[in-house]
C-alpha cells in the first residue's frame, strides 16, 4: 500500500492580502516533494477564504506536477452539471491531477439559504448529485430525472482524462459518510476523526462497497490531519488549540491531532496507517506567516519517512 503525503493551508492561513500566497504553498509542495494540496470550500465566511475551483485552476497552472483536489466541496450548494463541467476541465487540462472530496456542507443554515438550496434532504441530494456527475462524464447523452435534479439530451465535454470518470472522494467522519462512499463514492477523506474511529469508518465503507457490487481501491482511504511541530509537546498543544476549526465536545482535540516534535508525528501517521489509512493531508494549526515553516519541517524530516 502505498503512502502519500499532501498538505492544506493552515487553519486560518490563506494569506489575506496577499495575491501571491498560493503560488508560494504550490512551490513548497513542489520543493519538498509533497503529493497534493487540498483547498477547502467556504461560499461565505467572515474568515478570509479562496473560491476553491478557481484557486485549483491556478494549481493547475503553478505546478505541472502537484496534485490537487477540495477538502471538501459543499455539494447541496453546487449544481452538479456545472461542477461536472468544471471539474471535467480541470481533470483534462491537469492531465488527471485533480481529486475532488465532496461533503455535505456545514451545519449552519445562513449559507444554504444564501444559495438558493435547502438543508433538508442534503444527503439524498448529495448521492444524486454524485451519480448524475458520473454519467455525465461516463456518457455521450444523459436524460436524467430524479428528486433534485432534471436535465434531457444533456452532453459534457471535455470528458475526464482519468477514465472510465473522475474519482470523486468524500468527506465526512460519521458512519453515515463512509458507507455513502461504498454506495456512491470512490474514497474517503475524513477530518477530525481518531484512528479508532477511521478503522470504524473504513471496515463500513468496505463492507457497504460489498453489498452493492462496487470496487474501491483499498488505498482510497484518507485522513485530515491537524499538526503543529514544537519539541515542547506542552507548548505544541496550547499553540494549536488557538487554531483549532472545529473543536469536538466528546473527544480532546489532541486526539486527533499530532502536536509535539517530529518523530510524535510521525507515530501518529503510523496510528493511522494501521488503521487502515494511506493518504493524508497535513494542515499547520498556526499563523499563515508560520505555516510555510512548518511544512518545510514536515517536508525535510517527514515525507521521507513514508515517500519511499
Amino acid at each position: 500500500m502505498s503512502i502519500a503525503i499532501g498538505y492544506m493551508p493552515g487553519a486560518f492561513g490563506e494569506g489575506g492580502d496577499n495575491p501571491n500566497y498560493l503560488r508560494e504553498l504550490v512551490e513548497t509542495g513542489d520543493r519538498h516533494g509533497y503529493d497534493s494540496i487540498w483547498l477547502s470550500d467556504r461560499i461565505v465566511s467572515e474568515k478570509f477564504s479562496l473560491e476553491a475551483m478557481t484557486a485549483c485552476a491556478m494549481v493547475a497552472a503553478y505546478s505541472d506536477k502537484l496534485k490537487f483536489g477540495t477538502s471538501v466541496i459543499a455539494m447541496p450548494l453546487r449544481n452538479p452539471v456545472v461542477l461536472a463541467k468544471q471539474i471535467a476541465t480541470l481533470d483534462f487540462l491537469s492531465q488527471g491531477r485533480f481529486f475532488p472530496a465532496v461533503g455535505l456542507g456545514q451545519e449552519e443554515p445562513e449559507e444554504y439559504e444564501a444559495c438558493g438550496v435547502s438543508k433538508e434532504r442534503r444527503g439524498p441530494r448529495t448521492d444524486e448529485a454524485i451519480q448524475l456527475m458520473r454519467r455525465l462524464w461516463e456518457e455521450d447523452v444523459v436524460t436524467h430525472e430524479g428528486e433534485f435534479y432534471t436535465c434531457h439530451n444533456v452532453s459534457v465535454t471535455p470528458k475526464p482524462f482519468l477514465q472510465p470518470s473522475t474519482p470523486v472522494w468524500i468527506g465526512g467522519r460519521t458512519a453515515a459518510a463512509a458507507r455513502r462512499v461504498g454506495r456512491v463514492g470512490d474514497g474517503w477523506l475524513v477530518s477530525s476523526a481518531t484512528p479508532a474511529e477511521v478503522k470504524e469508518g473504513h471496515d463500513i465503507l468496505f463492507e457497504t462497497a460489498d453489498e452493492f457490487n462496487r470496487v474501491i481501491e483499498d488505498d482510497h482511504v484518507g485522513v485530515l490531519l491537524g499538526y503543529y511541530v514544537n519539541n515542547d509537546v506542552e507548548e505544541a498543544t496550547i499553540k494549536a488549540n488557538r487554531y483549532v476549526t472545529r473543536q469536538r465536545p466528546d473527544a480532546h482535540f489532541t486526539e486527533f491531532t499530532a502536536v509535539g516534535p517530529v518523530d510524535r508525528i510521525a507515530e501518529f501517521v503510523n496510528r493511522y496507517i494501521e488503521s487502515g489509512a494511506s493518504k493524508f493531508v497535513v494542515r499547520p494549526l498556526c499563523p499563515a506567516e508560520e505555516s510555510m515553516e512548518q511544512l518545510d519541517i514536515l517536508g525535510e524530516e517527514l515525507l521521507p519517512q513514508f515517500h519511499k
